[in-house]
């Protein structure tokens, strides 16, 4: 489990970005597979959430986990015990809620965890190329500053995501980001005639534009083996039918 040094600083929560290590699940998906979207066995997966929550908290709802769509959809959770069983297709989820953690999966986009110290609200944001270009970043802050926040009282730590030198594009999905903001161009590269697109530090920008100067952007990338991360785009180079999803979690106390 990984740690963002700022939000470490806060101790009114809990939190945690978590890699492939100290699982249940098998082959592919060794070890700590948390996707239930997943073709894994649905049981070692529920196993594996299980661990993630100890990790967190003893004491604790089960982690909230969304059906995440790629999209700029944003939940607000005010009581979990009225939730109906079944996923909400959203990749954001806020509250304020204490001893319910909620969580975003993973396997190359970008997982942000949010919390502001004197509202003590808390946001878990999937933030895929898709999600960051809709805009899913500003409308959680927006949403949070309509409930009071501050943008000087918000933490923001980016977990681990696929890097700039992992991540190349083509030219047409350049060239929309361009169309939207010239600005963007700073955020692609080529070398050898290969596009790279700098997703972690597109997302950074956002959360800039949106006034907020308290962020740690962790720097690993989850494409390098080494780092023990899933990846989609690594299984599919190595033309794995399915992927493992990494977790990242967070609570109020």
């Amino acid at each position: 489990m990984i740690k963002s040094k700022r939000l470490l600083k806060q101790k009114k929560i809990s939190h945690g970005f978590f890699n492939k290590k100290g699982g249940k699940s098998k082959g592919i998906y060794k070890s700590l597979n948390c996707g239930l979207g997943s073709n894994d066995k649905r049981n070692n997966v529920k196993k594996n959430l299980k661990i993630v929550k100890k990790k967190i908290s003893k004491k604790s709802r089960d982690i909230f986990l969304l059906n995440q769509v790629h999209s700029n959809k944003i939940v607000f959770i005010k009581n979990f015990s009225k939730l109906k069983k079944e996923k909400i297709e959203a990749d954001a989820i806020i509250t304020n809620q204490e001893k319910s953690p909620i969580g975003v999966l993973t396997a190359d986009c970008v997982p942000i965890l949010l919390h502001d110290n004197k509202k003590n609200f808390i946001a878990a944001i999937h933030a895929g190329w898709r999600g960051a270009f809709k805009g899913i970043i500003n409308k959680v802050i927006s949403f949070m500053i309509m409930k009071g926040s501050e943008t000087k009282s918000i933490t923001a730590a980016i977990g681990p995501c696929i890097k700039k030198k992992s991540y190349n594009v083509k030219e047409d999905f350049k060239k929309r980001f361009i169309k939207k903001d010239k600005k963007n161009k700073k955020f692609f590269t080529t070398k050898k005639k290969v596009i790279y697109f700098d997703l972690p530090n597109f997302v950074k920008s956002q959360l800039k534009s949106n006034k907020i100067t308290n962020i740690d952007l962790i720097n690993i990338d989850t494409f390098d083996e080494k780092n023990n991360f899933f990846s989609a785009r690594r299984s599919l180079k190595l033309k794995h039918a399915d992927y493992g999803r990494n977790i990242s979690i967070i609570m109020i106390n």
